[in-house]
């Protein structure tokens, strides 16, 4: 058929839009864990019977993009169209042979049937807080191989035409420390997948088939062309960055991340060759996870308004070497990949930020600092396990500055709730608020880091952590100051014990408790050139000291003690 009118693609793109929002919401009004129905760590798409992403929920994770798209191919690649069938469920989310970039992550997908023969896919991910391993929550260091981090799973259909395979189920569930949890969040990924069906069904009685296919194509072309036409406004010429990952857990330290990025009228390549071989910790990266982080910096700096779908993926041209710590092979753990994605976007906004100076931002906090506690709650006898990885400060940017304690980048989950931690699980949440000094200073101030401190209550437990930018502070651009590096500290009456960066199997009884301190962010621009009063709402604010402030800013305090 022909192309169908503008009015048309944008009453269709949003319907689909529509759709996966809605499975969002679902997903996460079902779920069990805090982790979903809480922090959103999931997210919701539809691809087309190519496996090519069309559109992903609003609220979903960036990072997500290539977990999503990767388990189309894995299916793709191992099963004719015509050998699935209606009512079929698919679930992986192994990173090394099933499209996955870490365990914890699982994927699911199910056909959409129209008109007698596949029309695509709904798909949806979601971050199970334990999938097994050697360690509670599956996502602290200590792993050194893809084994120990959890339970594997290859492509394999839960649903066979409609029927659940009950043998596979328990398999999953016995893996897991919370098996009723998981359980819970599986059949909450299932019924968003059942609603985004159902919702898809609607649109197809609408408009039919031909129509929506016809409107998929063009989404892609729109993107695309943007997309290339965005990177023709970058000024020719080869743009280097390099940066370090602080440690990989088993004693690797400054790690080294390199990218030359080689821009010719509507191509850029990103090369990555001369960054370190993939290391012994689960720092690694898949050349998904790789590609979903190019994909993220380029929708951001370049052109933020276009949709985030395939189109934007294929405008990523990449180099990198298999076995190295961003194209990683198994058996190569990557738990903690997340990280080392951060890295790479500010990696990215390093090397283009003489184009751009006006689209960058100084480094962010550059990790997910993730804290695990696990034990037995007291109150009924039965294990529980609680997980969060926590935001930080968000880099100053030409016009204002960083935002304070915020997921920043490729995840966009929410901090969770004092009340969620302590209505759901032993524990004691005795300070919540910023790290003090931790957002670099500059014209405009990088954002401040979260300082938590967690205690049990009526029992002993376990603590496991995993931290970036712990050595190596977040850097201020064009002048900026840095940012405050992050910390785990163990509070055991005496005196304070300061932990390694990725600490494993820490025993925490009662009356102890863990501070959690994130890293900030660096500042935009030289810290002399920042205004008197912006000085003076910072101290009114509380979350720098005068010492800081003095040191910072000796112009402008100056100033204000005349005044």
């Amino acid at each position: 058929m022909s192309a169908p009118d503008p009015i048309t693609v944008e009453i269709v793109a949003s319907a689909f839009r529509s759709v996966v929002d809605e499975s969002f919401i679902a997903l996460m009004k079902s779920a069990y864990s805090t982790n979903i129905k809480e922090r959103h760590d999931h997210s919701c798409a539809i691809c087309d019977p190519r496996g090519r992403l069309i559109v992903q929920s609003e609220q979903s994770l960036p990072i997500h993009l290539a977990s999503m798209t990767g388990l189309m191919q894995a299916v793709l690649a191992r099963y004719p169209l015509d050998q699935i069938h209606e009512g079929d469920i698919f679930v992986a989310n192994d990173p090394h042979v099933a499209g996955g970039t870490h365990l914890p992550d699982i994927n699911y997908a199910a056909p959409i049937f129209a008109e007698g023969r596949i029309l695509g896919f709904v798909c949806n991910i979601a971050h199970h807080a334990d999938i097994g391993g050697m360690v509670p929550g599956s996502m602290a260091g200590g792993m050194s191989e893809i084994w120990q981090e959890g339970l594997r799973i290859p492509l394999v259909r839960l649903f066979r035409a409609g029927q659940l395979q009950q043998d596979i189920l328990d398999i999953l569930l016995l893996n897991a420390r919370i098996p009723s949890e998981r359980r819970g969040d599986h059949f909450a990924q299932i019924a968003a997948c059942r609603l985004g069906l159902r919702r898809v069904d609607e649109i197809v009685a609408r408009y039919g088939a031909p129509l929506i296919e016809a409107v998929w194509d063009e989404l892609l072309i729109r993107t695309h062309t943007r997309m290339r036409a965005a990177i023709s406004d970058l000024p020719d010429g080869i743009y280097r960055f390099q940066d370090v990952m602080d440690d990989d857990g088993f004693g690797t330290r400054d790690i080294p991340l390199k990218l030359e990025i080689r821009v010719s009228g509507e191509r850029a390549v990103f090369d990555w060759t001369g960054s370190a071989p993939q290391v012994r910790g689960n720092i690694n990266l898949t050349f998904g996870a790789t590609k979903a982080a190019v994909a993220y910096a380029l929708r951001t700096l370049l052109d933020p308004e276009i949709a985030n779908n395939e189109g934007v993926l294929d405008c990523c041209e990449l180099v990198t070497q298999r076995g190295s710590i961003v194209d990683c092979v198994a058996p190569a753990p990557v738990a903690q990949r997340l990280n080392t994605s951060q890295r790479l976007v500010d990696i990215i906004i390093g090397a283009l930020a003489p184009a751009i100076p006006d689209a960058v931002v100084g480094a962010s906090n550059g990790a997910n600092t993730t804290a695990v506690f696990s034990g037995t709650d007291p109150r009924n006898g039965q294990p529980y396990l609680y997980l969060e990885t926590l935001g930080g400060g968000a880099g100053g940017r030409s016009d204002r500055d960083g935002k304070d304690g915020v997921q920043v980048h490729i995840t966009n989950t929410s901090n969770l709730p004092i009340e969620a931690i302590e209505t759901e699980y032993p524990l004691r949440v005795l300070a919540y608020g910023f790290a003090p000094d931790s957002g670099g200073a500059g014209r405009f101030r990088g954002g401040a880091g979260l300082r938590r401190v967690i205690a049990p209550v009526g029992h002993d437990c376990t603590f496991n952590g995993a931290g970036e930018r712990f050595s190596n502070a977040p850097w201020g651009i064009f002048g900026g100051g840095e940012g405050r590096p992050g910390r785990f500290v163990l509070q055991t009456g005496a005196q304070d014990q300061l932990l390694a960066s990725k600490p494993t199997a820490v025993p925490l009884p009662e009356g102890s408790a863990i501070v959690v301190e994130t890293p900030g962010s660096g500042g935009y621009g030289p810290a002399q050139d920042r205004p008197q009063e912006d000085v003076a709402a910072d101290a009114l604010a509380g979350k720098y000291s005068d010492e800081f402030l003095d040191r910072n800013y000796p112009a402008q305090r100056r100033g204000q003690d005349r005044a």
